[in-house]
This record gives C-alpha cells, structure tokens and sequence, in this order.
C-alpha cells in the first residue's frame, strides 16, 4: 500500500514521502496513529495544502524535544534493587522501570518505547548508558545508576 507520511518516521521517510509499505503496517499502526494517510490522488492534494502547517507543527515538536533533551542530559536516574552478595540482581531493570523513575523525577511524557536499552535488561549493579529517543533526529544518553539492596 502506498501511504504519504505525515511526520518523519525512522527507517521510512520524511514528512510528504510517499512511500510504500505492507498492507498491515499501513492499516495497523500508521494510519491509526496519524502518521500517514493512504496515498490517494485527493489525499495528496490535501496534503500540499496542509504542507506549510504541518512542516510548522514538526519543527515545533523538534523544538520541543531539543529542550527537553538539554534537562535530561543532566539527569541521573537512581534504581535501589534487589540484589545478591555477588552484585548480580534478583530480577532486572527494564524500559518500564527507568521510564517510571524519569516520570517521578518529572519527565512525564516519556513513555517506555523511548527508553532504548542497547544490551538488553541490565542484570547487574552498575552504572549504564541508557537512550531516550524523544524525536527521531533527538536521542539523549542517560545515566542510569543501579544499587544494590541486600536487604
């Protein structure tokens, strides 16, 4: 199916790229999310019309993630876990762990599929370089700290 994308989307396109993709991917995620609109002779027009808006509400949403990136640069995130003698943990730190600490420490709008864990769960008291990606030309490298409680 051929859709226009209406934002950038990583490893897809930019915004106004008329692009192919699977019928699924189309129906189950872009168009639902607004992300594209299926790639009609109408639907391009409309687009060209809409362009200059669209263009100003991405730049705004860059904008946006851009200062929000400055603040979490900054940040360190600090997990008390379960652990054993050893330094290993009972369990593991995951995406929805570091997300729920950076929603108390007041970065609300950042939601788990943000949080990109290169190595998978950290399994072991540390300290790790995790990725947000707030935007798709905006990736922060966070802290995060993980201490172990014996207890």
């Amino acid at each position: 199916m051929q859709v226009i994308l209406l934002e950038k989307v990583v490893n897809l396109g930019d915004l106004g790229d008329v692009v192919r993709v699977r019928n699924g991917y189309a129906r189950n995620f872009l168009i639902p999310r607004k992300i594209a609109r299926r790639a009609t002779a109408v639907a391009i027009q409309e687009f060209e019309v809409r362009r200059a808006e669209l263009e100003k509400a991405q730049a705004e949403r860059l904008a946006a993630a851009q200062s929000a990136a400055g603040k979490l640069a900054e940040h360190t995130v600090k997990l008390l876990q379960k652990a054993g003698v050893d330094g290993r943990l009972f369990g593991s730190v995951t995406t929805m762990d570091i997300a729920a600490s950076l929603a108390e420490a007041g970065f609300s709008d950042i939601v788990r599929s943000q949080v990109r864990l290169p190595d998978g769960p950290l399994k072991a008291v540390g300290e790790y370089e995790v990725q947000v990606v707030l935007h798709p030309d905006v990736t922060v490298d966070v802290t995060v700290i993980v201490e172990g409680d014996l207890n």
